[in-house]
């Protein structure tokens, strides 16, 4: 096993507003990788030697609930190429033999949600975890705050070395295993909120920014060719932010970002993911840019049919869904 961080440090650059990070280890420390390695996870076996990127990211869903709820995969394997689930083994949402129908030979790009900056107190790695770790609950001093309007939801510091090893060691290894294409990041935000939070619960220093993007990095390195998209934090924080020597952009492959135009439009949302737009490509593929919008319900298609249009207008793949909270539905615009 790799041995905790022993500083981790953020600075500006001279010139222009570029966040340069720079982890330094303890000299035992090693890549993610044999960290996964050496308590016995890692990537499955399919992904191992898997290019990197997203063939295509039109039509695309984001949905949290089991293969019951969602009906006829194979339905939703002939409608969707970028599906993003819930595959954590302890949910039991999906099994292996499930995503494989979704992922449709190939065709699909099949993702799982990776909680970073918070954690659910329903998952089980928020009370055990295999011994060497720390489950969420126990790890005082990782938790930020509560989550405002999600009471199974803490404020998790992701910068924290123990939180840094369950999730590396532990949460993603398990997800990756379960055969899905990569992973869907989310709370990254947790970097725009400063180091007194901003009202929302979880405060983040220049140390925990820095921290939070050199996770991603060792995400990147312990899964080279899996799939990393980030939802959310799409500001100069994440675009502008050069880790280890390497632009922060150029460790995903996509980002998403939820209520750009619905329930009511953000021109600042709009913006930021016009300008991740002109980085362009990233890993030798197309850069997916979704968003996710949210109309509370699944059967309104004259406001969908809007969304879809305005999203498109620019380039980006929509998807629109009840809530941040309910997407435990298939809305099948067909649009």
């Amino acid at each position: 096993m790799y041995a905790k961080a022993c500083q981790t440090s953020v600075s500006r650059a001279r010139t222009g507003r570029r966040w340069v990070v720079s982890a330094v280890w303890c000299a035992l420390a090693v890549c993610a990788a044999s960290a996964a390695a050496s308590v016995g996870t890692g990537p499955a076996p399919e992904s191992r030697g898997r290019r990197r990127g997203i063939t295509a990211n039109a039509p695309w869903i984001s949905f949290y609930g089991s293969a019951r709820q969602a009906g006829d995969l194979n339905r939703i394997a002939a409608t969707f190429r970028l599906i993003n689930i819930d595959a954590d083994p302890d949910a039991g949402n999906f099994t292996p033999a499930q995503i494989r129908t979704l992922k449709a030979d190939g065709r699909n790009t099949v993702l799982s949600y990776l909680n970073v900056g918070s954690c659910e107190r329903s998952r089980r790695y928020f009370s055990r975890a295999p011994a060497g770790l720390v489950p969420c609950g126990r790890n005082r001093v990782a938790q930020l705050g509560p989550y405002p309007g999600y009471p199974d939801e803490v404020w998790m510091n992701p910068a924290n070395p123990d939180h840094q090893r369950l999730i590396l060691e532990h949460v993603a290894p398990r997800l990756a295993a379960t055969g899905v294409d990569g992973f869907f990041l989310d709370n990254l935000e947790i970097v725009e909120h400063g180091p007194r939070g901003k009202g929302t619960g979880g405060p983040c220093d220049r140390a925990c920014v820095a921290g939070t993007l050199a996770l991603v990095a060792r995400l990147r390195r312990a899964f080279p060719g899996l799939v990393l998209v980030m939802q959310n934090a799409t500001g100069a924080t994440t675009r502008d932010a050069v880790v280890d020597g390497t632009p922060f952009p150029r460790l995903l492959d996509g980002i998403s970002r939820e209520e750009v135009y619905a329930p009511r439009y953000d021109r600042d949302a709009e913006a930021e993911l016009l300008a991740w737009k002109q980085l362009g490509a990233s890993g030798g593929a197309p850069f997916s840019i979704t968003t996710l919008d949210y109309l509370g319900n699944c059967h309104d298609r004259r406001r969908a049919r809007a969304v879809y249009a305005r999203s498109r207008a620019h380039g980006f793949s929509p998807y629109v869904t009840i809530s941040s909270a309910n997407q435990d539905h298939v809305c099948d615009w067909q649009l």
